[in-house]
């Protein structure tokens, strides 16, 4: 077996674990019908069609040839840190810590510091751009959860909606 892709391998690879533990940790669920879904149900057909994908994938890196075989690079360490924390600091800030006392800050603050943080994984990081994204992103969020689905989450923080 000759690899002619390491790119397209590990990709195929990655997708194809990554699928099959989703739809492996699905099956603990109710899957239901696609008349009446259970909880299981998206997980499980995400990860299978994870999976296919994944197999097409590794498939055609050990079939199609490519000039310069398509070296896997030096791992990029940063830009995963910077996504993690953005998400966990997003977590932290939505609901606050309160075993340590931390108020919650509100959805508009929670996504602002997700965007700031995550901005910094690109090669490029301008203020403007990011502040103008996270307010679009502030936007579409508040008409999507508050007006539209109507979940309950605080949108200020605590310490100035009192």
């Amino acid at each position: 077996m000759n690899i002619k892709s390491q790119k397209d391998f590990f990709s195929g690879l990655m997708f194809l674990i990554v699928g099959g533990g989703f739809a492996y940790g699905a099956t603990s669920y109710s899957i239901g019908t696609a008349a009446r879904m259970g909880p299981g149900y998206f997980p499980l057909l995400l990860g299978v069609i994870l999976s296919i994908l994944g197999a097409f994938v590794l498939f055609f890196s050990l079939v199609v040839e490519r000039p310069d075989h398509d070296p896997v690079g030096k791992f990029a360490w940063a830009p995963i840190l910077y996504v993690l924390g953005s998400n966990i600091s997003f977590g932290i800030m939505l609901v606050g810590l309160p075993s340590i006392g931390l108020p919650s800050s509100g959805l508009f603050a929670s996504i602002f510091v997700l965007t700031l943080i995550a901005s910094k994984a690109g090669d490029k990081f301008i203020l403007r751009e990011v502040l103008i994204l996270a307010s679009v992103l502030s936007l579409i969020c508040y008409l999507a959860f508050i007006l539209l689905l109507k979940l309950q989450m605080p949108m200020w923080p605590i310490y100035i909606t009192g």
